[in-house]
């Protein structure tokens, strides 16, 4: 009798796929008519709804489904699709995924595609159609940014929630005068008197304002991160901005990305009533240039506040962060930096900011931490846990292979200047030309010792930012760890913030 086929069936639909009548429940029926046309067993359904199939990582029923595949946990001998783009739309991660399991010993059918990778010419066929589904992919996502930069040129709101200060209503940006009245006074403030972003954001809660809550907004109380939007949001004058961030790729990653801010991006002058003058918002806008320059760190280089953060308030849990107090000598110069941790009174408990402002000496804080650690590292698992996170892996591999090239440049820097001093050596002062040449050599050596000089330099900065990279990264997990799990330790007595 022969021996019944074991399946795992599995989805996938975007917003676009669904449109085009590809649900998920589309989907399913078709596979599961087809493991009962064909006589298998289903012994395992894995969906992912709503996801891009760009990459594997954001699916996290696929990741399931190729683990349960390598654990054996169901010894399946197929994974059916609707189609191979609902697999994947990248041709990189569908091949991989696909030698994955076929290590294994399970092979994909693709239904709707008529391919089955078992067969000799299936894997040429899922080698050409995955490259398709990947520029597929490629061409809806520039019609969708197209159709939404034409969006954007007419002036129209392009979806998400509304931007403080107003509505939506039916897709258009109606403006909301109960919200509208906190935009006028940051605007007011900000160009008409000497307040900060920061002293607005006080200004506001302290006389009574409350922010209004909605989709996402969840504290009544301002911030100057939120001031901050509102000042260089082009939006409250009338315009609509498009493309100020952009989602750009991690150079030497394959699927990471990250948001970039950009200089140059499309403005529009919005079908929506403005809250403030365009002249306003200028003015705004250049005190926000002036203003709005990042600050170099010109004392105390060497410190930092390695606990800033980790610590929790003892009132409102939120994290203590670095503070200094710097004076002034009056020959000019400055006293000794003393540093402390501080609750910054920015977290709202039962609708009252955080009333614990005591600040602690970071030295004090800090020894009592490494004293914490000390003890821990008496306790033999806790020393296994350390040990093996110092010894985990650092990621370094960009900059050892830059070290290796600078390595290779210093190589034949070196040797040309070794040739150069052997061409000095053998320069007859009979010859005519003898100065000129001497000239030119001594100019090629200086060169060369010049350029050996600055290697060595890079050569010097990577080695210490590898080094920097590797003990920072180590520390902050160890500490990390460590107070993570002093919380769970039954004596808890060594070691309190008094309230």
């Amino acid at each position: 009798m022969k021996k019944q086929q074991k399946c795992y069936i599995y989805t996938r639909a975007s917003t676009s796929m669904q449109l085009e009548g590809y649900s998920l429940d589309a989907q399913k029926d078709k596979l599961r008519k087809y493991a009962e046309y064909q006589e298998m067993s289903i012994v395992g359904e894995y969906s992912d709804e709503g996801k891009s199939g760009k990459s594997v990582e954001g699916r996290p029923q696929f990741k399931q489904m190729l683990a349960d595949v390598e654990s054996g946990k169901d010894n399946v001998d197929y994974v059916l699709v609707f189609k191979l783009s609902r697999f994947g739309r990248n041709a990189a991660d569908v091949l991989s995924s696909l030698q994955k399991m076929q290590d294994y010993g399970v092979n994909l059918i693709c239904v709707e595609d008529g391919i089955d990778s078992s067969k000799d010419v299936g894997k040429l066929m899922i080698s050409v159609l995955s490259a398709v589904a990947e520029i597929e992919r490629e061409n809806i996502l520039v019609q969708t940014m197209e159709g939404r930069r034409q969006k954007a040129r007419e002036g129209r709101w392009n979806g998400g929630f509304a931007p403080y200060g107003y509505q939506l209503v039916n897709g258009e940006l109606i403006i909301a005068e109960d919200e509208a009245e906190i935009i006028r006074i940051i605007y007011d403030k900000f160009v008409n008197t000497t307040m900060g972003m920061a002293a607005i954001a006080a200004f506001l809660n302290n006389s009574g304002y409350k922010k209004k809550l909605r989709q996402n907004n969840t504290i009544e109380g301002f911030s100057t991160s939120f001031v901050k939007g509102v000042l260089d949001n082009p939006i409250y004058c009338g315009k609509l901005a498009f493309g100020r961030r952009k989602n750009e790729k991690i150079p030497g990653t394959r699927n990471e990305y990250h948001i970039v801010k950009q200089k140059d991006y499309l403005l529009s002058d919005g079908v929506h009533e403005a809250i403030i003058s365009e002249e306003m918002w200028n003015q705004a806008h250049r005190k926000r240039q002036e203003t709005g320059v990042l600050q170099v760190k010109t004392h105390s280089l060497e410190h930092e506040h390695i606990l800033s953060g980790i610590i929790k308030c003892p009132v409102c849990g939120s994290g203590m962060y670095g503070n200094v107090n710097r004076k002034k000598h009056p020959d000019g110069g400055y006293y000794k930096d003393y540093f402390y941790y501080a609750c910054k009174h920015r977290k709202l408990v039962d609708g009252h900011r955080c009333t614990y402002k005591r600040q602690w000496n970071e030295d004090r804080i800090n020894a009592a931490v490494e004293e914490i650690i000390r003890k821990f590292v008496k306790n033999p698992k806790f020393e296994q846990e350390i040990r093996k996170q110092i010894g985990s892996s650092i990621d370094t591999s960009e900059l050892e292979k830059e070290y290796d090239g600078l390595k290779d440049r210093l190589s034949q820097t070196t040797g040309a200047k070794n040739r150069l001093a052997d061409q000095m050596d053998h320069l007859s002062v009979s010859d005519k030309n003898y100065d000129k040449k001497n000239i030119m050599t001594c100019r090629n050596v200086w060169t060369s010792c010049m350029m050996k000089s600055l290697i060595l330099r890079m050569l010097w900065k990577k080695s210490k930012q590898e080094y920097i990279i590797s003990g920072r990264t180590k520390s902050q997990k160890c500490i990390r760890r460590g107070l993570g799990q002093r919380e769970n330790e039954k004596d808890n007595k060594l070691f309190t913030l008094p309230v």
